[in-house]
This record gives C-alpha cells, sequence and structure tokens, in this order.
C-alpha cells in the first residue's frame, strides 16, 4: 500500500493545483491531472492535507465523492491528522467560509448542510477517530456544536419567525372558513332547516372545499405550532424541522387556495339570476392571490424540499468518473 507522502515547501506547479483545484471544486481539472499523475492522489501540503481533507473543509461533495473511487486507499486517507491533530471529521466539523455557506439559501438549511456533512464524513471513518481529540483537546462533536452554536442560533430565529408569521395567516384561514360553515349561502329551509341549495352542484362544491380549507388550515397551524414549541437540538435540523416546515407550508397553500374556491362557489350560488359572467369574473380574480402566493411560496417550499430530500444524492455517486 502506498504511504502518504507529504509535499515539501518546494512543492510543483502541478501540485499546488491540485490543491487549489480542491478547494474551488473543479472536479473535471482535478480528474483529468490524477489521471496524468496518479500519485497526487497521495500528497499533502503544509497543513498535512490531502485532497480530499482540503475538499470537505470547504464543503466541495463532487471533490469529496472521488474518495468512494480509491477502494482501500480510503481507509488510509479517513485515518490520517493534520499538523494541528484534527481528523478529517475535525474538518467536517469546522465552520466553512461565508461563500461556501450561501451555497444553501437559509439559516437554518445550512445548519442543515452542515450536520449533512458531519454525518457523511461519521459513516467514513474509523469508529475510534469519532471521539479523538485534537491538539486542543477537543473532540469532533465538541468543535462542531463549537463552531456552528451561532448558527444554530440564527436557525433557530428563522424557523419561529416563518413558522409564527404563517401561523398568522393560517389561524385567520381557519377562523374565517369555520365561521362560512354555519354561514350557508341562500340560509336554510324555515320549515325542515335544510340549506336552500342544498341540490346546486355549486352548493356541494362550497361545502367540501369549506371542509378541506378547514382542516388543512388546522393541519397547518399544528405544523407551525409544533416548530414553535420544538427543542431544537442539533439533529432536529436534520429532518424533523425542515419536515414540519414543507408540511405547514403545503397545507397552507391547500388551504388559500380551497379558501378561494369557497369563495368563488359562493358567488355562482348567490348570482343565479342576473348577468352571468359575474361569477366567472370573480373566480378568476379569486384565483390571482392563489397564483401570486403560490409564485411567492415556491422558492422557499422547493429550497426545503431540494435541502432534505435532495441531499440524499449529495455523496456516493452511482457514476465514477477517475477511473
Amino acid at each position: 500500500m502506498l504511504n502518504i507522502i507529504r509535499v515539501p515547501s518546494e512543492t510543483g506547479d502541478k501540485c499546488q493545483l491540485l490543491f487549489v483545484a480542491a478547494a474551488l471544486g473543479n472536479t473535471r481539472f482535478l480528474v483529468e491531472l490524477l489521471r496524468l499523475s496518479p500519485e497526487l492522489l497521495w500528497k499533502k501540503d503544509n497543513n498535512e492535507h490531502t485532497i480530499f481533507h482540503v475538499a470537505v473543509l470547504h464543503r466541495q461533495e463532487n471533490v469529496y465523492n472521488l474518495i468512494y473511487e480509491i477502494g482501500s486507499g480510503k481507509d488510509i486517507i479517513t485515518s490520517s491528522r493534520d499538523s494541528d491533530g484534527n481528523s478529517i471529521l475535525h474538518l467536517a466539523a469546522m465552520k466553512p467560509e461565508q461563500s461556501r455557506l450561501h451555497a444553501v439559501s437559509g439559516v437554518a438549511l445550512q445548519m442543515q448542510r452542515e450536520l449533512l456533512w458531519f454525518k457523511e464524513i461519521e459513516t467514513v471513518v474509523h469508529p475510534s477517530l469519532r471521539e479523538m481529540k485534537n491538539k486542543q483537546g477537543k473532540t469532533p462533536q465538541d468543535l462542531f456544536t463549537e463552531q456552528h452554536a451561532e448558527l444554530m442560533e440564527k436557525g433557530e430565529t428563522w424557523m419561529k419567525d416563518t413558522a409564527a408569521q404563517c401561523m398568522v395567516v393560517a389561524a385567520l384561514i381557519a377562523t374565517m372558513t369555520f365561521a362560512a360553515a354555519f354561514t350557508l349561502p341562500g340560509g336554510t329551509n324555515g320549515d325542515n332547516g335544510q340549506p336552500i341549495f342544498k341540490d346546486r352542484s355549486a352548493f356541494i362544491v362550497f361545502i367540501i372545499t369549506d371542509a378541506v380549507s378547514l382542516f388543512s388550515s388546522s393541519a397547518s397551524i399544528l405544523m407551525f405550532l409544533a416548530i414553535l414549541t420544538a427543542r431544537y437540538a442539533e439533529n432536529d435540523f436534520l429532518v424533523s424541522l425542515p419536515l414540519k416546515l414543507m408540511i405547514g407550508l403545503l397545507t397552507l397553500f391547500i388551504s388559500i387556495a380551497t379558501m378561494m374556491i369557497v369563495f368563488s362557489a359562493s358567488f355562482f350560488l348567490a348570482y343565479t339570476k342576473g348577468v352571468k359572467w359575474v361569477p366567472y369574473l370573480i373566480s378568476f380574480l379569486a384565483g390571482l392571490p392563489v397564483v401570486m402566493f403560490a409564485a411567492l411560496l415556491y422558492p422557499l417550499f422547493f429550497s426545503v424540499v431540494r435541502s432534505t430530500y435532495g441531499s440524499r444524492h449529495l455523496f456516493k455517486p452511482t457514476k465514477h468518473v477517475l477511473y
């Protein structure tokens, strides 16, 4: 088995380019360079970092994923320590530069991405390295908690602010749809108490969508309440909190859309005579807020979904690019 070779201070241009490319995430250049000079895979810089250590430090997942193509050499790479006694897991515990953090929008999702990196490196290192201390006497978990305390606090604030604002909207919708269920269009028959328009198709639409709006807004309230009352442990940012936010946003959108359908259906019931195009115009106008809300909600919702479920394919690629 090859020994890891340390690069001396007079490192050639080729080695220097190797570590710069790893830091910048230039996988294509790295692959071509390593194909020409496979021995560069084992080189170390002045900080005792291989290209994989540099990739982890700068959160370059495409470069890091090359580690799955070197076979048993992965164990040698992951067991090495740098000049400060840091293992590759310690490097994953360190907070990266702001430019790499901002690759993901939203501080809560940034915290989630940092946890994903830490958990990923935990799976590839030897179990003994998880509790190994560096020269400062800190384990990887100690270092992660220390360096991400501020990010975690900001993530909690962001989550709570988002949940509180959305919860107000959901509560208003629940109030209106609950009241609409007892204020039926056209009223009721004084003799038997049955709704006057009970046989109209628009009335059936009114009742069903009002119930859906009430239930979905109530579910949305519960999800946002769960976010506000969460304990906000580190691992909560991994799946629990993003999942609750996704469900809350989705049910909030459903409640708004169905509330507008309730509003439109009531006009179809009220304007049974007279100008026939009025209900259609009202329905069209009622759809505009739904479209606007969807346009505003989509970036946040898509970011949460992509960060939570798209990140499953962040590591361990199925396609080999090195050999």
